[in-house]
This record gives C-alpha cells, structure tokens and sequence, in this order.
C-alpha cells in the first residue's frame, strides 16, 4: 500500500512538470562520497574524513539536478528569479535555491469538451475538440501564470462554449475548420502574453439530441422526395414539348408518320417469338396494304 502511495504520488508529480529533490545522478556522487569516506575511515581509524565525505555526499545529492532535453526549469534564490536551468545536469544551492516546476516544451496536446451548449438557434450540442499547444518561453509561463495547464484548459473550454454561440447548427456541422481557426486565434491572443502558443484547434464531434437527428433525418428525407418530384416534373414538362414538336412536324409531313409507325412496329415484333396484333384501321393508317401490293407486283414482273 505505501508503495502504491508512493508510485502514485510521483506520477501526479510527474504530470505537474515536478520531478524527485533527489536525482539519479545527484543520488550516484553523494553514494560514492559516503562509501569512500567510511574505506578511508576504516585505514585511518579516524571519523573526520567519514563525517567530511557524508557532508559533501549529503550535499550532492541535493544540489545536482538534471533536466531532458526538452525541460527548462526557473531556479529561485532566496525567492528571487535568477534564471533558467536545463537541458543537461546543472548545480542549484541547497535550502537557499529552490526550483519551479520542470517545463516540458514539447508540443502537447488537450482535450477539450463542452456538454449541452446552445448554438444560436438554441439548439442544444456536445461539442468535442482537441488543442494543440507548446511553451514557446518557459520563464513567462513560470513567472505569468500559476498552472497553465489548468488555465489553457479552462479558457478552451469557455472559448469553445461562446464560439458555439455565435454559430449555427449548420454552420458547425458542415463548417468545422473554420469554427477550429476560429477558436486557435481566440486562445492564442490570450495565452500569447504566458508564453504558450496555441497551434491549432481540431473540432473532433458534434453530437446532437437523438430526437432532433431523427427529425433532421425525416427533413432531409423530404427535401429529396421534393426535389425528386420537381425533376420529374421537369422531365414530363420537357416530353410533352417535344411530343407537340413532333405532332407539328408529323402534322405536315405523313409519310415521316408512316416511317415512324413502321418503325415502333419493327421494334415490337424484332425479338423472337413475338406477335403483335395491329387492328385493320391502324394498317390502312399507315398504308401498309398498298405499300405490300406494290412490292409484290414489283416481285413477280418479268425481266426483260
């Protein structure tokens, strides 16, 4: 259980930007002094250079510190600012110097969440997004702002939730690269004076009520239906012109009517095993019985 105790505290440090008073490599000298000053006490039989090398190992251990390479940490002495420190192994005064929390600057990412936010035409939304940020001064961001972490995230949030506001449904569903332009260049004007820069904002999901997606579905639904019928419409439109056109034309020249109703009779009886029956009035419509005795007669006259 004090181990869980232990590990667990370490890591919430950790995510602090903290780091143990006690390095590794801090840990590693201050060992070495203690362990050659207790060989040197047992040649001489004499405790002052034991307790000499305990001090200067005691020493070590707290004054070597080391930072990665993407850390920058704020060394305060006697409560004063006295500079930045890091990457690499750097050397602080022990009770007199005390150090800020590690800053990672490496680009880090938040995510951000708004629950039941109204759109401008009040439509209530879950909006997910995620930040991408990076310290770009250390010293500001120690020095301006308590917890920046917890500040980038409050702001986004309220960014987010009045970004909302000012748009609708719509405009979020089908616009959300612009509503995430929108809310990087809100954030960066405010964290700019930290000296964190905001990159870029991604809006992830726009969640609605289920009800209003069923409804929106129904409405989509009958737009297209409409617009189904309108073309329609249009296309019955466009046929009946193009039939009086033909009627006009059919009108003024029969035999183009006659060709045309030989054709329409061709294409019905062209597949095989087809029967059509056309009644006498339409066959003498069309000339079909004088047409065929004039073909026969040329048929059976003799060649001269």
């Amino acid at each position: 259980m004090i181990y869980k105790m232990m590990k667990s505290g370490r890591q919430e440090g950790f995510e602090k930007g903290e780091k143990m008073p006690i390095s590794s490599i801090g840990a590693a000298l201050g060992v070495i002094c203690i362990m050659a000053g207790v060989a040197v006490m047992s040649v001489t039989n004499s405790p002052v250079p034991a307790l000499v090398a305990g001090a200067i190992g005691v020493y070590l251990m707290f004054a070597i510190r080391v930072a990665d390479q993407w850390e920058k940490v704020a060394v305060l002495r006697l409560g004063r600012y006295v500079g930045l420190r890091g990457p690499g192994v750097f050397h602080i005064v022990p009770i007199v110097d005390a150090l800020s929390r590690f800053v990672d600057q490496r680009v880090r990412v938040a995510s951000v969440t708004a629950e039941s936010a109204l759109t401008r035409d009040t439509v209530p939304v879950n909006v997910d997004a995620i930040i991408f940020w990076v310290v770009w001064n250390a010293e500001k961001s120690i020095l301006e702002v308590e917890d920046f972490i917890g500040a980038i995230t409050l702001s986004a949030q309220t960014a987010l939730r009045e970004s909302i506001g000012r748009h609708h449904l719509a405009q979020m569903i089908t616009e959300r690269e612009t509503l995430g332009h929108e809310l990087q260049r809100i954030l960066d004007e405010k964290t700019n004076p930290w000296g964190i820069t905001v990159q870029s904002v991604e809006i992830r999901d726009v969640k609605i009520p289920h009800e209003l997606e069923d409804a929106m579905s129904r409405q989509a639904q009958a737009e297209r239906e409409r617009q189904a019928r309108i073309i329609l419409g249009q296309a019955e439109t466009e046929i009946a012109d193009n039939f009086s056109k033909a009627a006009l034309t059919y009108q003024d020249n029969p035999v183009a009517l006659h060709l045309r109703a030989m054709n329409m009779l061709y294409e019905a009886i062209k597949e095989k095993g087809s029967m059509v029956i056309v009644p006498s009035s339409a066959v003498e419509t069309m000339g079909l019985g004088g047409m065929l005795a004039t073909t026969a007669l040329a048929g059976n006259r003799p060649q001269g």
